[in-house]
């Protein structure tokens, strides 16, 4: 019984030995397959496929995603835009409207910037809208960014007017200039300025 014991002891070692070592083998063999093989398996990224990026400067939330691809809207990438885009002082959120998006998009293509559109205010609840009214800020009682229709934003890599100049060009909405507090304001509204 102990010779038995023993047998089993010394085979155990030798049976692990042996299956690492095909175990290596059939890694080796497979890691030794050209990559140009398995390359064709991955996805493409589509041609057209749009992308933004934010940073929200009151809650530093940074945010970059695919929202448009093959001619087709993704509805997870809107919904993480429509939720960093919320109006930060009550969490609400709201979806954003889709020209705005792609306004945001051709503005920033035509900045040729790769940095991220920093937030100052995407959506503002009603509540928010007429609190900022009764501090004098200036806010509209039918403000766009009531709807998901109005952002204001900066670039840090571009200069605040060709910013806004790039906005008036669009002619796709209101464009607000602020250099002061340094934003500018872009809606898919009527075209005007200010």
């Amino acid at each position: 019984m102990i010779a038995d014991d023993r047998d089993r002891d010394d085979t155990q070692p030798a049976l692990s030995r042996r299956r690492l070592l095909q175990w290596a083998a059939v890694g080796t063999a497979s890691a030794a397959l050209p990559y140009r093989a398995a390359a064709h398996t991955l996805p493409q990224p589509a041609k057209d496929a749009r992308t933004l990026s934010f940073f929200h400067m009151h809650t530093h939330e940074q945010l970059t995603a695919v929202y448009r691809s093959a001619g087709r809207y993704d509805r997870r990438a809107l919904e993480r835009i429509h939720y960093i885009l919320r109006d930060h002082r009550t969490g609400e959120v709201k979806p954003i409207d889709k020209d705005l998006l792609e306004l945001l998009h051709a503005l920033g293509k035509n900045l040729g910037t790769d940095g991220p559109f920093h937030v100052i205010s995407g959506y503002r609840s009603p509540r928010t809208n007429e609190r900022l009214r009764a501090q004098g800020r200036g806010v509209a009682s039918t403000s766009l960014h009531l709807q998901g229709k109005a952002v204001d934003i900066f670039v840090p890599d571009c200069d605040l007017a060709v910013l806004r100049d790039a906005a008036l060009e669009a002619q796709a909405g209101g464009v607000g200039y602020y250099p002061v507090p340094g934003f500018v304001h872009v809606d898919v509204g009527r075209v005007r300025s200010w």
